[in-house]
């Protein structure tokens, strides 16, 4: 036996000597390796030649020598394996052949795909709780690398919408609804999906991708037709109208009866389906009083009421596709149409008119002058009957109407304000009311001209015409004339202050006043004040006065306040002699200090006047002799400041006495 198994093994020695062979056949390597290395080393017999066979993946594999090489980057999404058929061949015969392989190991190297960007997603308003509104293989990504596992988060970006609809779980991205949906609460809600290849989110390598997901909320055949104006209490439930109305006896209106709070009106509770309303009456106790209109709902009378009555009528609202309906109650009263007063929107009406309109010119709303003044009435208990009230001025034969309009029936020509009676009355019930008409008769100002005259009588106006006339009535109304005014009244202030600083600025030493040497230091140059422009008049207005306090600076003289005031003779003779003024020449007489004229003679103060009302006014203190000062001390009319003053005075007169002395004098 042994020497058997020693010639076997020779045998096998022998026969691999004679034939190819590799050091593995069996590799692993990661997907995006770059190898440089060979891969395995292969032993070829004397005699022949080693090359890739056909059954090679194409050029992942290159033989240098007696080596194998990857020529490749391996990359597990293209190729999960690689194999390399090695054929070794003596000539044209292939001796042995063998065969090399590669498995490629997956990476996480790829992130997550959705097969959408943006989907939206139909979702019935009425879908129950719990359901699943979108499966998870209309959400799910897909990954290349084949062993991540995903990982799906819904973010809300509508607020408020991820109370409504969550994922089923992290790994199943199917949607579910949590609340019931109410389309008029919220119509769409949008979210943002987000996939994720590893479980942490701080993970590395890790990809992420993400989707918007849209849910549009469809509106269901929830709610009846819904009668017009109600009350919610929620979006799902109307406290519906009822209605009212009133009708005369013995008449029967032609058109659709007014109804209180509106008319007879249906919509479908559900907005988004919005199904047009038809209308009957179901029932009815007013032996067919009453039609309505299948498609308006307006409600008509087929006959008159003889009696006061009152009628109930059950109204019928149902969808077009009769799949749901609402009932309301309308309640028509019939009364006796006699004694019903009529009532206006306001208790008195103002208008205004130009002057010297003719009959025919519409007065204009005060309130509104670019309308006319329109007067109307209604019936509160028969509203239906208000185009059968007519309107007439009863006490104003200088103003008619002409429907509801008040118009000129007379030319005005006299300017001011007139009052008329409108009377109100109801063809049809015999009921009637008044109101008064306040009416302002303006003068209107004069259009302004188009163009500029010329010499000869013409215009510059461009476009003109012989025989034709371009002058427009233009007419302002009452509110543009009175802001008109105010700005030029502005104007008229501000030109007033302008024109006081310049006067203050020549001429305001003129109106200073003060008395005494102080004043006589202030204008030692003044050489005379007499007022040329001044005459006497022929007859004296005003009464005597006691000569004024030497006060230090007063602005004008004391107001006369005599216990009677004298007769025209006494002014007279006053003014012509200043010993009359002297009341007898005693001591203690009283001297007045107006006249008509300046006079040379010392010893008294005088303020003389112009004709003209709005001339200055001169305040004149003149010489008071020495031989005077002793009888003025007495009267008790000037202190003995003025003695000294008046001393002062007479020196400077000089011999002449004349005018030339008025430089000293004090003046206003």
């Amino acid at each position: 036996m042994g020497a058997w198994a020693l010639l076997l093994l020779l045998l096998v020695a022998t026969a691999q000597a004679q034939v190819c062979s590799v050091s593995n056949t069996y590799f692993e390597v990661p997907e995006n390796t770059n190898q440089s290395e060979p891969l395995a080393d292969i032993y070829v017999p004397e005699g022949q030649q080693v090359t890739l066979g056909p059954s090679s993946t194409p050029l992942a594999f290159r033989i240098q020598g007696t080596q194998l090489f990857l020529n490749v980057t391996p990359d597990y999404e293209e190729h999960t394996m690689l194999q390399a058929q090695l054929e070794c061949r003596r000539g044209d015969t292939v001796v042995t052949l063998l065969r090399v392989f590669v498995f490629v190991l997956d990476i996480n190297d790829n992130a997550p795909v959705f097969p959408f960007v943006t989907k939206v997603e139909n979702v019935s308003e009425e879908t129950k709780v719990n359901t699943i509104v979108v499966p998870e293989t209309k959400l799910e990504a897909h990954d290349p690398d084949k062993s991540d596992i995903l990982f799906y988060t819904l973010q809300e970006v509508t607020p408020g919408a991820s109370n409504f609809f969550s994922l089923v779980g992290t790994n199943l991205p199917a949607l579910r609804l949590d609340r019931s949906l109410d389309f008029y609460q919220c119509q769409n809600m949008t979210f943002q999906l987000l996939v994720r290849d590893t479980q942490e989110q701080n993970a590395a390598p890790s990809h992420t991708a993400t989707a918007t997901v849209i849910l549009e909320v469809q509106p269901a055949d929830l709610r009846p037709p819904w009668f017009l104006p109600c009350a919610y209490s929620d979006s799902h439930v109307c406290i519906q109208a009822e209605y009212h109305g009133a009708v005369p006896t013995g008449h029967t209106l032609q058109g659709p009866l007014t109804l209180r709070p509106g008319p007879i009106y249906a919509v479908d509770g559900d907005r988004g389906i919005n199904q047009s309303i038809l209308y009957s009456i179901v029932s009815e106790r007013d032996d067919g009083t009453f039609a309505i209109d299948a498609d308006s709902g307006n409600l008509t009378m087929t006959g008159a009421v003889r009696s006061p009555k009152t009628f109930t009528l059950l109204v019928k609202g149902e969808q077009a596709d009769h799949a749901r309906y609402s009932v309301t109650r309308v309640t028509i009263e019939a009364r006796n149409a006699n004694g019903s007063l009529l009532q206006f929107p306001e208790s008195r009406y103002r208008g205004t008119v130009a002057l010297g309109s003719g009959a025919g010119v519409p007065v204009r709303d005060a309130a509104s002058p670019s309308q006319p003044l329109r007067i109307w009435a209604w019936d509160p208990e028969f509203p239906d009957f208000d185009s059968a009230i007519t309107y007439r001025i009863t006490n104003n034969t200088n103003f008619r109407m002409d429907g509801e309009t008040v118009v000129t029936a007379a030319l005005l020509a006299d300017e001011g304000v007139f009052y008329a009676e409108v009377e109100a009355t109801n063809t049809v019930t015999a009921s009637g009311a008044s109101t008064v008409v306040e009416i302002q008769v303006l003068q209107e100002e004069a259009p302004t001209p188009t163009g500029t005259p010329e010499p000869g009588g013409g215009s510059t106006a461009g476009d003109s015409k012989p025989g034709v006339s371009h002058t427009e009535d233009q007419r302002f109304s009452t509110v543009e004339m009175a802001a008109l005014g105010g700005v030029l009244g502005a104007l008229l202030v501000l030109t007033l202050i302008a024109l006081l600083i310049l006067v203050h600025k020549h001429y305001g030493h003129r109106f200073k006043c003060c008395s005494g040497k102080a004043q006589e230091h202030q204008h030692p140059q003044l050489s005379g004040f007499d007022n040329q422009a001044f005459h006497a008049p022929q007859e004296s207005n005003w009464a005597p006065a006691p000569s004024p306090s030497p006060a230090p600076t007063p602005a004008v003289a004391p107001e006369p306040a005599p216990p009677e005031p004298p007769s025209l003779q006494s002014l007279d003779s006053a003014s012509e002699s200043p010993e009359v003024a002297r009341d007898g020449g005693g001591p203690a007489a009283v001297r007045s200090i107006l006249t008509k004229e300046r006079r040379p003679e010392g010893g008294y103060k005088a303020v003389w006047f112009g004709e003209d009302i709005g001339a200055e006014a001169d305040v004149v203190v003149l010489n008071t002799p020495a031989s005077d000062a002793a009888g003025a001390a007495d009267s008790g009319s000037e202190d003995s400041s003025d003695e000294a003053e008046a001393e002062a005075e007479a020196e400077a007169e000089g011999p002449g006495g004349g005018s030339r002395d008025d430089a000293s004098s004090t003046y206003v």
